[in-house]
């Protein structure tokens, strides 16, 4: 140790070169960072249902499409028609825009005496003036059920207008070309924007937002802190200085590894800053504790106490981030895991040679102490001595008391709820909330349900077996609709010969595709070259098993009517949502027991003792419980924010623990007593714990002013953590080791 030591100092300037040097390349790449909030590119592609769902909207379009929401108090008065009219021109003509429905231009298909119309269901050039033709209006339309819960809801209160994106457009351009579009608009009712491509962009723009105002208020905080702690500008400026290196560095790696910003990644840069500074803070407080008129030798004193507690502190927190890249079903969350971890690295090795450079550099430069009074010490006067005195004189009612908490604790960890509903992510005044909330109340939601047939289009076989999917779908409380080109069909063969059934002969159906033909529409039901089709579902089933009982609803109808020259497929954002679902689950779990026995295995391997390990451990594995138990307590949900905060607050909060064990046996090797070496722990290494989780909590409770939910509860419960973890190894770390060595203490 002592060699490194004597490196760093010895290389102090070549050290902080490379360090620069390394900032500023990684700070030009770091501008071609790109941002990637959507879900469904992160998905596995090995996955049966992911991949099946991304080639059903590859080629019928059904992942990127928008609606245009439009609200009023009747949606048939003339001006409100005239607004659709206008929204859905507008987008017509607008580049990336591939095809519009609406209420104004969607043809209809309709039988007058013998002959067969079809034209606009809509005629722009009579529209109803009086309530009587309004509500004449209203009804035929409400009553067609093609139309009904599609384009307009059952009370006639809401529209929308529906267009699709155009293969290989920019998706991020043309939402804010749409975006730019209707503001402009002059129109009279409330317009609401909703469709997966919307809420993506969404997420983009509040991370972007999240970056620019978070990033600096968390330097605020954590500054502030780290001023009140140290009261000198070295205090504050070095920790800030070496995790802003470290954020550089990590957001740099991401482009050159071919990574993206995600809704998981965003958080990187608070994360390390919180942990960058931690590291530099351990490192300055032993320095500071070091009695040495030469400076450079209170330099190399601290390190070579303080470099095995933070390099420890460090690994066991890299394991924690490590854990997400074996355990994560999501690609993002992998993703963040890693370039966490190697943050983290950099975090570590700025506060353990850059640091000590730049200090070893300004050295000469540091005034020599007078002698004067001793500085007065708020937090060892009023926070570690007593607390010291109360652990001394009541051990037994600390370790009651951490047991009281735990039962607690426990009664919330079986009431935790899991949630993957992406709307639920935004504010509830978010406009994108309110519109998946209208798109559910009153139009059946967003979530696609879909049945692939693979056969000939043609064929009177496979059309009624599709028609009969789709009845069998509607039979179940979790489907609102469903259609299929079946339904035109039967509509076509009604008009024509009043036989409202998928005619009997091949021959006859040809004659209906006959009249079809040109119909733009017809590409989002079946392929260009009719040997394949689809039945679209609404899904709208509430709670965490409405998906999976769904599947489990349409096995045994699959089972029996899939076959040779009729294949059926299902697939659909409820089954990629349970699989999510089931992932966050699955990932907390093994992101705990991978982070569990690395950190137990790791700390064990380096104090030389399995028991060691796992005392050093006790205080995280209970603020862990009781993080579950404030979770189901307080209703918050396991979601894609949340899945993350176990396991690094397992990996960040067992630095607590590992900086206390290893000074306390610091103390016994140089002939403490175990009261002593307490004693001395709280007084040296309780004061960097207590201005350590100052600093992270302070810089993680920024993340409740993220326009983002889950950040949010991210910011909170990491807080909550490293609160608990810290308490923990300051009261309860402390009384366990008081009850396990009472002989000693007696005989000391």
């Amino acid at each position: 140790m002592d060699k490194l030591t004597k490196f760093t100092l010895r290389f102090k300037w070549p050290i902080i070169a490379l360090s620069i040097l390394l900032t500023g390349f990684f700070g030009y790449e770091l501008t071609k960072i790109q941002v990637n909030p959507n879900i469904i590119n992160s998905l596995p592609a090995n996955d049966s249902v992911v991949s099946l769902f991304k080639d059903i909207g590859k080629q019928f379009g059904g992942n990127e499409i928008g609606m245009v929401i439009i609200k009023s108090d009747n949606v048939f008065k003339p001006s409100v028609l005239k607004d659709v009219q206008l929204v859905t021109k507008t987008l017509t003509n607008l580049k990336g825009i591939s095809s519009v429905t609406s209420l104004t231009n969607i043809l209809n298909f309709d039988a007058v005496g013998d002959n067969f119309e079809v034209k606009p269901l809509i005629n722009m050039s009579r529209l109803p003036r009086t309530p009587e033709e309004m509500d004449s209006l209203k009804q035929r339309v409400v009553s067609n059920k093609m139309y009904r819960g599609n384009l307009v809801s059952a009370d006639g209160k809401a529209c929308i207008i529906v267009f699709k994106f155009s293969d290989g457009s920019n998706v991020s351009v043309v939402v804010n070309r749409v975006k730019s579009a209707i503001k402009k608009l002059p129109l009279h009712e409330k317009v609401y924007l909703a469709g997966g491509p919307f809420i993506t962009s969404m997420i983009a723009e509040i991370i972007s937002k999240d970056l620019i105002y978070l990033i600096p208020i968390t330097f605020l905080v954590i500054s502030v802190i780290l001023y009140l702690s140290f009261h000198s500008f070295q205090g504050v400026f070095l920790p800030m200085l070496s995790s802003g290196m470290a954020i550089i560095w990590a957001l740099g790696l991401m482009p050159l590894m071919g990574i993206d910003l995600s809704m998981a990644s965003n958080n990187i840069p608070i994360i390390l800053m919180a942990i960058g500074s931690a590291y530099t803070i351990h490192v300055l407080n032993r320095i500071n504790q070091c009695r040495e008129k030469n400076y450079q030798k209170a330099i190399r004193k601290a390190l070579g106490h303080i470099f095995i507690p933070v390099s420890l502190a460090a690994l066991t927190t890299m394991i924690g981030f490590v854990s997400f890249v074996f355990g994560a079903y999501l690609r993002m969350i992998r993703d963040f895991g890693l370039i966490t971890a190697i943050g983290t690295f950099f975090a570590a090795l700025l506060s353990l040679f850059f640091i000590p450079a730049i200090l070893s550099v300004f050295s000469g430069k540091v005034k020599k102490k007078t002698k004067k009074e001793p500085v007065k010490s708020y937090l060892n006067d009023y926070v570690l001595t007593p607390l010291t005195t109360l652990v001394f004189k009541h051990p037994k009612y600390i370790f009651t008391i951490w047991i009281l908490l735990i039962l607690i604790s426990f009664t919330g960890v079986f009431s935790i709820r899991r949630s993957v509903d992406v709307s639920d992510y935004f504010k509830k005044s978010n406009p994108e909330h309110i519109a998946e909330k209208i798109m559910d109340n009153e139009f059946g939601g967003t979530k696609p349900v879909f049945l692939l047939f693979t056969g000939n289009m043609q064929s009177p076989e496979v059309l009624k077996t599709m028609k009969k999917a789709e009845d069998y779908l509607q039979k179940s409380p979790s489907i609102t609709s469903a259609q299929s080109i079946a339904d035109i069909i039967i509509k076509l063969n009604g008009a024509l010969s009043g036989k409202y059934k998928i005619p009997d002969s091949k021959a006859a159906i040809g004659q209906l595709w006959f009249l079809l033909d040109g119909n733009e529409s017809m590409s989002q039901l079946v392929s260009e070259n009719l040997d394949k089709g689809i039945v679209i579902a609404k899904f709208n089933g509430k709670g965490d098993h409405a998906a999976p009982e769904f599947a489990k609803y349409m096995k045994p109808f699959l089972a029996k009517n899939s076959r040779p020259g009729c294949k059926i497929q299902m697939t659909g954002m409820p089954f990629i949502n349970a699989e999510m679902d089931q992932s966050l689950l699955n990932s907390q779990i093994a992101s705990l027991i991978i982070a569990t026995i690395f950190v137990i295995g790791i700390v064990s391997l380096i104090l030389w003792s399995f028991t060691k390990g796992l005392l050093a451990s006790i205080p995280i594995a209970v603020s862990v419980v009781i993080l579950f138990g404030v979770m189901g307590l307080t209703n918050i949900p396991l979601n894609m924010g949340t899945v993350l905060v176990a396991s690094i607050a397992m990996g960040i909060g067992i630095d607590y623990s590992i900086h206390f064990i290893s000074h306390f046996n610091d103390g016994l090797k140089s002939g403490l007593s175990i009261e002593e070496a307490i004693s001395a722990t709280m007084k040296m290494s309780g004061k960097a714990i207590l201005i350590n989780v100052g600093s992270v909590s302070g810089g993680f409770l920024v993340l409740v002013f993220s326009n983002l939910v889950p950040m949010q509860y991210f910011g909170i419960l990491v807080s909550l953590s490293m609160l608990s973890s810290s308490l923990g190894a300051l009261t309860l770390l402390p009384v366990i080791l008081i009850i396990r060595n009472r002989k000693k203490l007696k005989t000391a």
